[in-house]
This record gives C-alpha cells, structure tokens and sequence, in this order.
C-alpha cells in the first residue's frame, strides 16, 4: 500500500503540464535519434545531458525516461525495415521484422513492435513498482559462476535455432567471439588482435558491428544481386494488425516481460540476453515454425516486449543498489550525480518526489509512445518505397555517420567496412549473423566473469558450478543441446515399433 500511495503522488508529479511536455519531447527526440542508425538511447541520454542542465531534476529524468523508450522503439524501426539494428537489444528484430518489410508486412511489423513495446514497458514497470525490493535482494546474491552460466545459456540458445545447421551458428559465433578478443585483456592488460594500434586497444563498439554486419552487409549483399533483380520499391501494405496477427501476438506480448524484467533487474547486461531468448522460445512455443526465418510476427513481438521490461528492469538495480546494468543507466547514474544525489537503498527516503516521479512517468511515456507511433507506422514504412539502389546508398550514408558519431576515429570507417566485408560473406556462405552480435556483446563479459569464477575457486573447474542457480541454467544447457538427439531416438524407437507391428500384422494375416 505504502508502494501506491507514493506511486498516485508520483502521477501527481509527472501529470503537470511542465512534466508532460518534457516525457513527449523525451519520447519525440528518443525516437527520431534511434531512427539513425548507430546512434542508440545511450549516446541519446548522452548527447542530451548538457541540455538539460537547466530544468530541475524530476523533470530532466523523466525527459531521459522518455528518450530511453523513444530510442529503444526507432532502433528497432529501422532494425525492422532497413535490417539495420539503431542499438544492440534491436538486434533480434530484424530476424522476423526485416522478412515481413519485405514482403509488404512493415506496418504490421511495426504496429506489433509499438504495442510489444507498450506491453512490456506497462508489465515491467508495474513489477518495477511491486517487486523492486525483492528483486533487489535477490541480485546481490548472484556471482560470477552465475553470470556465466546464463552467457553460456545465450551462446548455446542462439546457436541452436538459427542458421541451416548448428556448425554454421557455431562458426559465426566464433567470428563474434574473435571481434570481441580485440583490445585490453581487463585483468592483465596486454593488447590482443590490435596490430599494434592505439586505437583499437579500446575494442571495437559493439554498436559498429552490428551496423557494419547487418546494414553494410546487406547493402553489399543486395547490390550485388541488383543486376539480377529489378529492385522495385517494396509495397508498405495495410497499416493495422488483423484478427490473425492479434491471435499470434497477445501471448508473446505477455511472455516477453516475464523473461525481460528479472534480467534487466539482476546485473548481466541490458535486453541483449533477453530479446535473443524470448526468441527462442517463441519459435519453440508457435504453431507456425516454418515461417519462422521468413517473417513471423511473434518473432517481433516477444523480443520487442521482452526489450522494454528489460528496460524498465534495469532501473531497479540503478536505482536501488546505485548499480548500472546497461549503457544507458551508467549515464543516468552520471546525471544522478551531477545533481548531488546518489541512488541506493536510501535513494527512495531521500527523494521520494523525483523517484515516484519518474516510475509516474515511465507509464506516461509508455502512453505517449504508442499514441505517437502506432499512426506513424505507416509512415515509417513507406521508406520501403523508395527505389532499392537510392535506399541502400542512404543506408550506408547514415552507417558510416552513426559509425564515425561513436568514437570520432576515421579508422572506424575502415573497420565498418571490412566488418560489412564479413557480413557479406557470411551471407555468401549461409552463416546466420546473429550468433556473431551476440559473440561480440557478450563474449568480453563471458570471459571476465569465467576468470573471476576461477579465481575465486583457486582455478577448480568446480567453481563454475557451485550454485544452485548456475547448475539449473546447465541443466537447460544441456537439454538444449541434447534434445535434437533425443527427439531422433524417440523417432527411432517409434519406426522400430511400428515396423514391429507391420510385420506382426503382415505374419499374422
């Protein structure tokens, strides 16, 4: 009750005039920059903090609120019409959202992502309100054996169901796992994969990978097969989810936060892990398996909602242990303290008015992004229209811009570019590139969290499975990797018993 109560006068907070305009400029600003791609709601709140330097605190962090959302919903419109990811957690929507552009289904697509959005921010941000405290306690006992269980969980989940075979999903994760290799071993210091550069020792940002994997490598992939096509402009379709798509979609909606809150709550890493398994499960879960690949909406509308309760998760960590889980709340942890205040258990004593305030809002923003999405839809999709070879060179344009925009480096130009050289032959060679994303987001955490595990056991391999947590997550690790052969025994000893009953039938006749 104490919950509600603050929760009422945080509406009180945000429903001023003043508050309101701010969240729709958050929403407004946050969507036309994660339009662009490279450009995602981090270096959003990023760039856009010195604006705000001037309004008081409740209404700066509910205009990051709104920027947050608004980003996270046009990183994943051009991941769904252009296959060009604005962030890494739109990543997964280009698996289903791009085929469904391409048949003429990108307002659908679309509208499925907005209200996925919708759902998952109202759903995460409601447990946000309930369990904060629970979910709070529960993170601080997770440790680095755990961490790397759930990675682990991510490489083979992702591996299993993408691609023509698992090899290939192996093999591009591999790829990812090399990029990731790039720069300062953490503990030790020493350049790997840098040739002697400078300015890799940084590593290479995730955010050009997947730009230079995804939106290079289709360009070049499309321009090399223009000749053979007449690149007409793609029909945008009907700009409304029919009876069919409802069916399909309100189930994903509500599984997407149930996987996105709690990791977005416990410290492993933003709306990556859990987009690419609300995936997974979803095409274990649908009735409609084959088109999967080809454009299945449930494909978008799980992982989108997943993406926003994520979001909408990583503000317990931050706001209640003062602990960052992704980019974007490592930077509103900077604004906090800009403005003196320092979150942690306290925080809620302390500044009630901005914390409701901003939770308040966070339900305004929700309203708010749908209201001012779900009519753009299909305006959003007519970029489909526009001839392939002129869309394709604007998409290389805002590449190499939103590229160069993350470190100002001209080598990151040049390293955009033999990353699309990559990307372009694992389309070649039919490897699926989502394996290689995820290899590079989390293969530098995987191993941080794997040596740490070791060290704290004196190098035991034990070490890694001493929780209860983290010998559940191996056990699913397990039977993922075993089911394939499990299923073809059963089919097995289902053929010899039917053969049996055949020749007892032919024999006894």
């Amino acid at each position: 009750m104490d919950s509600l109560n603050s929760l009422i006068d945080g509406f009180g907070t945000a429903l001023t005039p003043m508050n309101l305009l701010w969240a729709a400029i958050g929403v407004l600003l946050g969507t036309a920059i994660g339009v662009l791609p490279g450009i995602g709601p981090a270096m959003a709140v990023a760039l856009l903090l010195p604006v705000t330097y001037g309004l008081d605190p409740t209404g700066a962090f509910i205009m990051f609120a709104g920027i947050y959302y608004g980003a996270m919903f046009g990183g994943s419109t051009t991941s769904i019409l252009l296959n060009t990811p604005g962030e890494s957690a739109a990543v997964v929507a280009a698996i289903e959202g791009n085929p469904m552009a391409k048949s003429g289904r990108g307002a659908q697509a679309l509208a499925a992502a907005a209200i996925g959005h919708f759902a998952g921010g109202m759903i995460g941000t409601i447990l946000l309100v309930v369990l904060a405290p629970t979910v709070a306690s529960l993170a601080i006992g997770i440790g680095a054996p755990d961490y790397f269980a759930i990675m682990v969980l991510a490489f083979i989940a992702v591996t299993s169901v993408l691609g023509a075979s698992r090899i290939r999903g192996i093999a591009s994760l591999l790829i990812g796992l090399t990029i990731g290799l790039v720069g300062l071993d953490q503990m030790t210091g020493q350049q790997r994969l840098t040739f002697g550069s400078l300015q890799l020792a940084d590593g290479v940002d995730v955010v050009i990978v997947a730009v230079g994997l995804f939106a290079i490598g289709e360009a070049l992939w499309v321009a090399a097969h223009l000749r053979r096509s007449t690149g007409k402009p793609i029909p945008v379709g009907r700009p409304w989810l029919g009876r069919t798509d409802l069916k399909r979609t309100w189930k994903p909606w509500l599984r997407g936060p149930v996987i996105g809150f709690p990791f977005g709550a416990i410290p492993a890493g933003g709306a990556e892990i859990p987009t690419f398994l609300s995936y997974v499960t979803e095409k274990r879960l649908s009735k409609h398996r084959d088109q999967f690949g080809k454009g299945a909406i449930e494909g978008v509308a799980g992982p989108e909602a997943a993406a926003s309760a994520s979001a909408a998760g990583t503000l317990v960590s931050m706001l209640t242990l003062g602990l960052p889980t992704t980019a974007v709340a490592a930077v509103m942890l900077a604004a906090f303290q800009q403005y003196g205040i320092q979150p942690g258990p306290l925080l809620f004593e302390r500044e009630p008015e901005l914390v409701w305030g901003l939770i308040a809002s966070l339900f305004v923003g929700m309203v708010l992004l749908l209201a001012l999405n779900l009519p753009l839809a299909p305006v959003w999709a007519k970029l489909l229209r526009i001839p392939r070879p002129y869309l394709y060179a604007g998409i290389l344009f805002f590449a190499a811009v939103g590229a160069y925009a993350v470190g100002g480096e001209s080598l990151d130009l040049v390293i955009l570019l033999v990353i699309g050289l990559i990307g372009f032959g694992m389309r070649r060679y039919g490897l699926p590139v989502l394996p290689a994303v995820i290899g590079v987001i989390l293969g530098p955490a995987a191993e941080q969290q794997l040596r740490r595990a070791l060290q704290i056991s004196d190098g035991s391999v034990t070490g890694l499975v001493n929780t209860p947590f983290s010998v559940t997550v191996y056990a699913i690790v397990v039977l993922i990797v075993a089911w394939p052969l499990i299923g073809r025994l059963v089919g097995r000893v289902r053929g010899d018993r039917n053969a049996a009953e055949k020749s007892r039938t032919v024999s006894g006749g």
